[in-house]
Parts: C-alpha cells; structure tokens; sequence
C-alpha cells in the first residue's frame, strides 16, 4: 500500500507529458505540411516545448523517487 502514491505520481506524470509531446509533434509536423519554408522555426520551436513538456515527466520521477526513499 505504501507504494501507491509513487505508482499514481509516475502514472499521471508521464502520461501527461506523453500525450503533450504528441500532440506538440502532431500540430509541429501539420504547421510545416502547411508552409514548409518556414520549418526551421517551427522545428526548433516544437523542439523547445518538447523538452519543457520531457522535463515535466523527469520532476514526476523526482517526487516519485522522493515518496520511495523518504
């Protein structure tokens, strides 16, 4: 039972950003399709926000190893 808490922070906080960098990749791939002369920008921009969405998911793992051995 004490391991609960830690199985509900990874769940939550991986699905949340896994469902994010999807649909940051989705809509980046739709916005080059669209106007493909502009796709450095977007690639580098939905690179950023992937990275902001991954970095959600390693501070879940953090509180996630906190509950564990704390």
């Amino acid at each position: 039972m004490e391991n609960l808490p830690v199985a509900l922070v990874m769940g939550i906080g991986t699905i949340a950003p896994a469902l994010a960098i999807g649909w940051l990749a989705g809509k980046g791939l739709e916005a080059i399709g669209r106007n493909p002369e502009a796709s450095n920008k977007i690639q580098t921009a939905m690179i950023l926000a992937i990275a902001f969405a991954e970095a959600i998911a390693i501070y879940a793992l953090v509180v996630a190893l906190i509950l564990k051995f704390v």
